[in-house]
């Protein structure tokens, strides 16, 4: 009876050190998440940045392309409607 009780005291200990080791690699994928979220909201605001000074610095040109853009948008979908 009592190798019994050591193979499972056993098991449990592996259950344990399996547990711990699981929450270590979780605790540290979460933190290069973080990590790689802040990185891309750093590169995001910045690309927002200089997209509203281009804007500002061409109005004009900014409005021709988007008026293109809109145009080739509403010709591929009317297309594909009609397909």
């Amino acid at each position: 009876m009592n190798e019994g009780k050591e193979q499972i005291m056993e098991a449990i200990e592996r259950g344990d050190n399996e547990k711990r080791d699981l929450r270590a690699k979780l605790e540290a994928a979460t933190e290069k998440a973080k990590e790689v979220c802040q990185r891309l909201q750093d590169e995001t605001v910045v690309a927002a940045k200089s997209a509203d000074k281009a804007v500002r610095e061409h109005p004009y040109q900014a409005i021709g392309v988007a008026f293109g853009l809109g145009v080739l948008i509403g010709v591929v979908v009317t297309r594909c409607r009609r397909d």
